[in-house]
């Protein structure tokens, strides 16, 4: 097994996304990598709830859910020192200043996109700092 799968063997993942195509493609792909979905979510309030209660070794943040954006769910997530990582079409510059040294996933991604950004973003020792 490589280094980069055995890294990512067993890792439970947040999942923050509204739109059910999306959510479901990378629930597979999670699992392709070996990592386990501990949790989903399609709303701000279910996300940060989940985020501030879930046991997760990293999160998937799209940053658009509906009419509002998941910056409250990023909040809650560093402020428990987990790393997360946004997922968007839009480019990281339209993230808020706070946010901006955070990982940035540009969708449409594909398998080696988030298998790169998993391995770089957990193998670090202090991940978005």
């Amino acid at each position: 097994m490589d280094e980069p799968n055995h890294l990512l063997q067993g890792k439970r993942a947040l999942v923050v996304e509204d739109e059910p195509r999306v959510a479901m493609m990378v629930e597979d792909l999670l699992r392709d990598l070996g990592c386990e979905v501990v949790g989903l979510a399609t709303r701000v309030d279910e996300a940060t709830a989940k985020a501030e209660t879930l046991s997760f070794d990293i999160a998937l943040l799209d940053v658009n859910l509906g009419d509002k954006q998941s910056f409250p769910v990023a909040e809650a997530i560093a402020a428990r020192g987990l790393p997360f990582v946004f997922t968007t079409g839009y480019s990281a510059s339209a993230l808020p200043e706070a946010f901006r040294n955070r990982p940035v996933l540009q969708k449409p991604y594909w398998f080696r996109d988030l298998k790169q950004v998993l391995v770089s973003v957990l193998s670090k020792e202090c991940p978005g700092e």
